[in-house]
């Protein structure tokens, strides 16, 4: 912990953010922990706002089920993405207050009591925006995670613009939120107009959906960089995930200031 985290922590004990065990803990976690497989960081919620996220793909059960227990043991909520379906059971087995989205392959461990929140204030509202039925899982994991970021999240599905009135009839839920992710394949088109219709900032997933010239969802992706709607910025390919964050950290952010103000 370097000299201006530990001026804003000794601020947050001060004003009363944090209390004295809170302080105490943050004071006397080690930053990792040595797993020999993987290092574990346990002080990005400090720097970054949000605990490290556990990527599944090409781990094993075994340091699935470490990593998970190792943040959950420091008081982490711990989200995992990419994740089968037996990995999800092996680790939930071990844990209570657990969220599998076997659509979006994700796990959410040590959530509140609703499985549309956890234990963070909710701050700031989401809204997921699909094209199609054939984008749910990009979409769900977005929704996931942005739900694990603490804040609201609205869904819109199967709104693509070949049937544009399907979308009109949905612009009060999207005007009401702090941040759009839209999730589409074919040519994307769906971001530029959804950005058309709000201020708020789009966040553009594009999908790898597409017949043979969508070239695995690059002419997506081509397509959203292209975007003419001035409030639309882009992620990676089928990157649910980074639609779901970002769009998360603004809407917090937000919040924040709402609730200061």
């Amino acid at each position: 912990m370097d000299q201006q985290q530990l001026k804003t922590l000794a601020g947050d004990l001060l004003e009363g953010h944090i209390s004295i065990e809170q302080f105490v803990r943050r004071m006397t976690t080690p930053a990792t922990i040595n797993l020999n497989e993987s290092r574990v960081d346990l002080d990005r919620a400090n720097r970054c706002g949000f605990p490290e996220v556990i990527y599944g793909e090409g781990k094993s059960i075994s340091s699935l089920q470490k990593i998970t227990a190792t943040l959950r043991e420091h008081g982490h909520e711990v989200l995992l993405t990419r994740l089968s379906s037996d990995k999800a059971a092996a680790v939930s087995a071990l844990h209570s207050n657990c969220v599998h989205n076997a659509c979006a392959k994700t796990l959410r461990v040590g959530v509140g009591s609703n499985s549309d929140s956890n234990s963070w204030a909710s701050l700031g509202r989401v809204c997921v925006v699909s094209a199609g039925t054939s984008d749910l899982p990009v979409a769900e994991e977005a929704k996931e995670t942005a739900l694990w970021t603490g804040v609201t999240v609205d869904t819109i599905y199967d709104v693509g613009v070949a049937g544009p009135h399907r979308l009109t009839e949905e612009l009060d839920t999207l005007r009401a939120a702090d941040a759009v992710v839209v999730v589409a394949g074919m040519e994307a088109a769906l971001a530029s107009v959804v950005g058309g219709h709000v201020s708020s900032p789009v966040i553009a997933v594009p999908t790898s959906v597409g017949y043979g010239a969508s070239l695995g969802g690059m002419a997506a992706l081509l397509s959203v960089l292209n975007s003419c709607a001035s409030n639309v910025t882009v992620v990676n390919i089928d990157a649910g995930f980074k639609g779901g964050y970002v769009a998360g950290v603004i809407a917090r952010q937000l919040g924040k200031l709402r609730e200061e103000a």
